[in-house]
């Protein structure tokens, strides 16, 4: 279903959870983790500006006007006070929700993300590198090459993955994604990270090697009273290697919310 230009999936029933892909994913990499929440909550899926379903919705593609079009979208179909998880690129638009449109956010989720993603060398190479390749290769050949078994540290993901993981990131436009990833190290969130006042939870992978865990401690130093947790054996690829431990780690989080504690999950 489309709303405002978005492509939007909906799921299950209960208090409503927005989730927010990765970049040059879609919406379709929360197949998995939907299944053990749907019985519990209503999930509200868009495919972001440029991407899956939404690959027509024009740019720009940054940051700002990705979270201005979810909000947008959000508000047409009634959806306020939402529990919103942002998973790597996702966790970006989800900051600038809680940020600009701070009413549509109950709790923020911020999995496997950052602030700033170029704070090494190796990073600002690889942020300069994505864009020229993606347009030198296209999207299909791209997706050989980054989605593979070891993608991201931590368990290697199963060749059936692996071939499921390079086709939904072949379905987006070469264009499209090329300028969104141009983007990416634009991004800086440290400066007003300090004025978001919703609950939050930085989720990391111990063995995240895409956004290492140092992401994750900038993120929860600067965001006042966050919470953490950190799944010791996962990788960048944790919502399909570690599940079902992702999975328990935000519904007792958003259950907590509901419940106005914000304690760690355990």
């Amino acid at each position: 279903m489309t709303t405002e230009g978005l492509h939007i999936t909906e799921r299950g029933d209960g208090p409503v959870v927005v989730l927010l892909h990765g970049l040059m994913a879609t919406g379709e990499m929360f197949r998995w983790l939907s299944e053990p929440l749907t019985s519990r909550f209503r999930l509200v899926i868009p495919d972001l500006p440029g991407h899956g379903g939404s690959g027509t919705v024009p740019g720009p593609y940054t940051v700002e006007a990705m979270s201005a079009r979810v909000g947008a979208a959000l508000e047409a179909r009634g959806v306020h006070d939402a529990h919103v998880m942002g998973y790597s690129h996702g966790g970006t638009v989800a900051q600038h929700l809680a940020r600009d449109a701070g009413h549509l956010v109950r709790s923020l989720a911020l999995v496997a993300t950052y602030a700033y993603n170029t704070t090494t060398r190796r990073e600002q190479v690889e942020g300069w590198l994505a864009p020229h390749m993606v347009r030198l290769l296209g999207m299909r050949r791209f997706a050989r090459i980054v989605a593979r078994p070891g993608t991201g540290g931590g368990p290697p993901l199963a060749p059936d993955q692996v071939a499921w993981l390079q086709d939904m990131l072949a379905t987006n436009a070469t264009t499209q994604m090329a300028r969104a990833a141009a983007e990416l190290s634009r991004f800086d969130s440290r400066p007003w990270l300090h004025q978001l006042h919703v609950p939050a939870l930085v989720v990391s992978g111990g063995r995240d090697l895409a956004v290492p865990t140092h992401h994750a401690t900038m993120l929860a130093q600067a965001i006042d009273a966050a919470q953490t947790a950190t799944i010791a054996e996962a990788g960048h690829t944790m919502i399909w290697t570690h599940r079902d431990a992702l999975a328990r780690i935000l519904m007792q989080w958003w259950d907590g919310v509901d419940r106005h504690q914000t304690s760690p999950p355990r």
